[in-house]
């Protein structure tokens, strides 16, 4: 069981770093900083829901419990921070990510009933 764990935690690590590197290459930390060069609401909204819905999908295939959601949060939070985003910017995205994996499939049903 404790070889399992750990390949689940490392599992974990990898799929936050490469969502926040995603998430980077659609919102560069650069604009975070720059005010001039900051996207609109809307299409940050957008990015941002994009990237936490895969959060999501990842968080129903490998059923992660309170241990795995609290791990993939404070890792993805650490590599938004290596990537040089703004406190405000990994409090909200972090906050935004423990929403939508703790809301789950419930997220995805409301999502999947909005016209597109």
């Amino acid at each position: 069981m404790a070889l399992m764990s750990l390949f689940s935690r490392k599992e974990i690590t990898e799929f936050a770093k490469g969502l926040a590197v995603s998430l980077s290459k659609r919102y560069p930390p650069a604009l975070d900083f720059n005010p001039e060069k900051r996207v609109s609401e809307n299409r940050l909204t957008k990015v941002l829901e994009d990237t936490l819905h895969q959060a999501v999908e990842f968080q129903q295939k490998h059923k992660l419990g309170l241990f795995g959601k609290a791990k993939l949060g404070n890792e993805f939070r650490w590599q938004l921070k290596e990537l040089g985003y703004t406190e405000k910017f990994v409090e909200v995205a972090t906050e935004g990510l423990m929403v939508y994996i703790t809301r789950g499939s419930a997220g995805n049903a409301s999502q999947s009933k909005q016209p597109g």
